[in-house]
């Protein structure tokens, strides 16, 4: 078999998962390309693993200070380019184009009637689970962005709905617990999370973000520039996540038995319901703001307790080589009955 893996690229999370389904595809007979849009190709780091992969621009969207700029994101996004880049990608020698919210694959796979399956988080929002601040655009981009033929949508708990526990993509380091908390805000102000941060001068911090070009330190705070090696080793050690409101590195946190405090991107449905499901679950805690008096309070919160994920994308990979992609009741009932919940854990 031979698979095109299309992946969204604007945000870490989609390369993370897309990390664990390349070592579980890696096991069986088959042949896999990846291709990545939503952002420069030379913005893209720690992507060894991924051999010859492509890149295309894409569509993406632009924030600024927590935001989602909206002007910005429409005059930034050219649907022409975007057409020519479809039509130009041939998937014709591929048996299979697998998709985590890529739109170039998805649509090029869907004009040469290609079939598809799509693996996303965003998935999970074509069924009835919470949201957050979802309009009817929202809705048709979920449906729409990326077309395909059959879904696997991706949630961390079920919620009676067809859908599967998350891919968690973490490696074999040792998992302690320092005193050090783990900050990954790629969409907030460099500036702001610093004058946030030093504010705490007893607690040590570990700051990742898009706009540190070498390591420094400021007082109580340790900045590193983006490195999917070094993160993992931070984030196996550390007592405490602080991140933006998207899906894999809360995930891999809730695996490892991290405390989690989430800040949403302003504008962006998606982050807005996953921070507000985490809340009702009990998984987290989450903020509107970069808020000192919510960060302290989130400080003296105890440790969590890990949730155990069974091996999603194994089972996945065993699914894609059947070839039965039009049923997938068996997959999800086996995956969600080994998953383990803290007793705190409320629905």
């Amino acid at each position: 078999m031979k698979i095109l893996y299309g992946v969204q690229g604007t945000g870490n999370g989609h390369i993370a998962r897309a990390r664990a389904m390349s070592e579980a595809l890696r096991t069986h007979d088959v042949e896999v390309d990846f291709l990545f849009s939503g952002r420069d190709k030379d913005k893209y780091f720690s992507m060894e693993q991924f051999g010859q992969y492509q890149t295309r621009r894409g569509f993406s969207f632009v924030t600024k200070n927590g935001k989602v700029d909206y002007l910005q994101t429409a005059t930034d996004n050219n649907i022409l380019h975007f057409m020519q880049e479809t039509r130009s990608l041939d998937v014709s020698h591929y048996d299979l184009v697998v998709n985590d919210f890529e739109p170039i694959s998805a649509w090029a796979a869907k004009r040469q009637k290609v079939p598809t399956v799509s693996i996303s988080h965003q998935n999970a929002f074509r069924f009835d689970v919470p949201q957050k601040g979802s309009s009817w655009l929202d809705s048709q981009i979920i449906q729409h962005f990326a077309p395909s033929d059959h879904q696997l949508g991706l949630h961390w708990y079920h919620f009676d709905q067809p859908i599967l526990p998350p891919i968690v993509h973490t490696q074999s380091h040792e998992v302690t617990s320092e005193e050090m908390v783990l900050v990954y805000l790629p969409f907030e102000s460099l500036d702001v999370i610093i004058d946030l941060l030093v504010r705490f001068v007893n607690q040590p911090f570990v700051c990742y973000h898009p706009d540190v070009v070498e390591i420094a330190t400021i007082e109580n705070l340790t900045m590193k520039p983006l490195s999917h090696q070094t993160f993992q080793v931070d984030l196996h050690r550390c007592n405490g996540v602080i991140a933006n409101g998207g899906f894999e590195l809360p995930s891999e946190a809730l695996s490892l038995g991290k405390k989690l405090l989430v800040k949403p991107l302003e504008g962006q449905f998606e982050q807005q319901s996953n921070a507000a499901t985490l809340e009702s679950l009990g998984l987290a805690h989450s903020m509107d703001t970069l808020n000192a008096s919510m960060v302290r309070d989130w400080l003296d919160e105890q440790q969590a307790e890990r949730v155990v994920y069974p091996d999603v994308a194994s089972e996945i990979a065993h699914w894609l080589m059947s070839g039965e992609w039009h049923c997938s009741q068996s997959l999800r009932q086996r995956l969600w009955e080994k998953v383990d919940f803290p007793s705190y854990v409320s629905m």
